[in-house]
């Protein structure tokens, strides 16, 4: 016995070997996860790799599961529009044949304060002027989602330390760009909180529907893929490529892999590789220092600034907390 599969059965290896045994023990894992929410909603959960080192969203066999299963389906491109979103568009997208009818960017007044210039510990004070400065870093998200062509919607979700002024002047902003915007009150209201907010989402399905775009064609050379996210995306001049990511280039093109979809690894905390550089930078270049493939998954990493391609986790996992109680009550979720 070497082991369990998904379903806790003993798994007993012969002449299987080592390929053979992880198929065993693998062989559920393609499977999407059907689950649901404290509200009885369905859920698909496969897959949830970070978009700052990965692709950042879920399987396209989930995708296109609850297609057939449901009329609206709803799925998250982590880490903003210019890491999860442009990655789910260039990648998942042109991958699985599918493109998005809307695109939901949801903004916190946090956030805002933050790429305002106030320090995490001070976010909880209103500050009514550093989400007017913060807006530029939003600002720029919306305009990367009206390059593709799809309807955009900002939802608000609102904080219990966010107040009335800093609401309103957010809602202004988004009214003077043009942009709807809802407030998203979901996690102190659950699914009543979100009820505008889906409303509006409904309109914009009404609206034609978007023809695909991409930031880059996949003839492109490798160099123009990675100067086209950069200069589209993230608003900076260029990049610079360091002598080992050019050999590296070098010999993806000797293999014939060069032109594959393009996934960079950089910080989330910035548009630019620094990520101390906050709000809608201009003028900086990105420097990638490595690019490797991953034949598997069918894109190219590139490996901007210092960023850490292990997935950074807590010390303690919030799965601890929870459990159920005899009487199948839920504890732990919040």
């Amino acid at each position: 016995v070497i082991g369990c599969n998904l379903a806790g059965d003993p798994v007993y290896v012969h002449q299987l070997g080592c390929q053979g045994a992880m198929a065993l023990l693998m062989k559920d894992a393609i499977k999407p996860n059907l689950v649901q929410t404290l509200e009885h909603t369905p859920a698909i959960v496969h897959g949830g790799p970070f978009a700052n080192i990965a692709h950042g969203c879920n399987s396209i066999v989930a995708t296109k599961l609850g297609l057939k299963l449901g009329d609206i389906v709803v799925t998250e491109a982590g880490f903003g529009a210019d890491l999860g979103a442009e990655k789910f568009l260039d990648i998942k997208c042109r991958y699985g044949d599918i493109f998005p009818d809307a695109i939901v960017i949801v903004a916190t007044l946090r956030a805002l304060k933050m790429h305002g210039g106030v320090p995490k510990q001070e976010l909880n004070t209103e500050n009514v002027e550093a989400v007017t400065k913060g807006f530029s870093n939003l600002q720029k998200a919306i305009e990367n989602m009206r390059y593709f062509n799809v309807p955009v919607l900002v939802a608000i979700n609102k904080f219990a330390s966010d107040t009335d002024a800093e609401i309103a002047e957010l809602t202004r902003l988004c009214d003077e760009f043009g942009v709807p915007v809802e407030l998203n009150e979901c996690w102190e209201k659950g699914g009543e909180g979100g009820t505008d907010m889906a409303k509006k989402v409904v309109e914009l399905l009404e609206g034609p529907k978007p023809t695909p775009k991409f930031v880059y064609e996949l003839e492109d050379s490798l160099e123009d893929k990675v100067n086209k996210i950069v200069k589209t995306i993230y608003g900076g001049d260029g990049v610079i490529f360091t002598d080992k990511a050019k050999k590296q280039i070098k010999q993806l093109a000797d293999w014939g892999l060069d032109r594959l979809p393009v996934c960079m690894a950089k910080t989330q905390y910035s548009l630019s590789d620094n990520p101390a550089l906050l709000g809608a930078p201009t003028g900086f270049t990105i420097t990638v220092s490595d690019i490797r493939v991953a034949n598997g998954a069918g894109f190219i990493v590139c490996r901007t600034g210092d960023v850490m391609v292990m997935p950074g986790l807590p010390k303690r996992p919030a799965a601890l907390n929870m459990d159920i109680e005899a009487d199948g009550t839920i504890k732990g979720l919040f």
